[in-house]
C-alpha cells in the first residue's frame, strides 16, 4: 500500500441494502491507518450538519407518499452538500476519502428501481458533483433476500420496506453499472465470509491505486 501514501484518492462502496458496505468501509478504514494513512469516511445521504437532516427525510418509514423526483432531488441535495463541505477539502489536502454509496446509487436506485430517466439522473449527478468522479468503485454483490435479512432485523427504513422486486431490480441494476464502467467498477462476492469480502477488496484496491 505504499504506493498510496503520497496521493489522495477516492473509493466508493456501492451495493443493496444489507450487502456489507459500512463494516468493509470499516476494515479498509483501519487498514489504511495501520499503512499510516488516514482516511475521511463519509455515507450517503448524510455526511454533513445538512446531509443528515436530509437523511432523515428520505429513510422516515412514516414518508411513504414521498415521491420518485422529490426523492431523487433529496439525494443529490445531500450529495452536493457532502462534495462541496467534505469530499473535496478531504481530496484537496492529500486524505484518502471512503463513502458509503455515491452516484452510481442514484443510477441502481432511482433508474434501475424507479424507473427514473438515466439522462436525467447523470446531469444531475454532475451537477450535484461538481464532475468529480470515483478512482474506484466497489460494488458488493450478494443474494438479495440474504440482504434484506441483514438490514432489516433491527427494523427497516423507507427504503427497507420497499418490495423485494423494488431491490431485485437495483440489484441488477448494479451488476449493469459494473459491466458498463469495468475500469472503476470492481464486483465484489458479498456472499463469503467478512474477512474473505476483505481480502478481495483489498487485492483490488491494492492493483488499482
Amino acid at each position: 500500500m505504499s504506493s498510496l501514501k503520497n496521493k489522495s484518492a477516492f473509493i466508493t462502496f456501492e451495493g443493496i441494502e444489507g450487502s456489507g458496505k459500512s463494516t468493509q468501509i470499516s476494515l479498509l478504514a483501519s487498514h489504511l491507518e495501520k499503512q499510516g494513512l488516514f482516511p475521511s469516511v463519509f455515507v450517503e445521504p448524510g455526511g454533513s450538519k445538512i446531509g443528515e437532516q436530509i437523511r432523515q427525510i428520505l429513510l422516515n418509514p412514516s414518508h411513504k407518499n414521498m415521491t420518485y423526483m422529490t426523492e431523487l432531488l433529496l439525494y443529490q441535495a445531500s450529495r452536493s452538500q457532502l462534495v462541496e463541505t467534505k469530499i473535496k477539502p478531504s481530496l484537496a489536502v492529500g486524505r484518502v476519502v471512503l463513502c458509503d454509496r455515491y452516484t452510481d446509487s442514484s443510477i441502481a436506485y432511482q433508474h434501475y428501481g424507479r424507473g427514473i430517466n438515466k439522462r436525467l439522473i447523470e446531469d444531475l449527478n454532475t451537477i450535484a458533483t461538481g464532475g468529480l468522479e470515483p478512482d474506484l468503485t466497489l460494488v458488493l454483490d450478494l443474494p438479495v433476500q440474504t440482504a434484506l435479512g441483514r438490514a432489516t432485523k433491527n427494523g427497516a427504513d423507507r427504503i427497507e420496506q420497499e418490495a423485494i422486486l423494488f431491490h431485485q431490480k437495483v440489484a441488477k441494476g448494479y451488476r449493469l453499472i459494473c459491466k458498463q464502467n469495468s475500469k472503476r467498477c470492481k464486483l465484489i462476492d458479498a456472499s463469503q465470509a467478512k474477512d474473505q469480502v476483505f481480502q478481495q477488496i483489498l487485492s483490488v484496491v491494492e492493483a488499482t491505486l
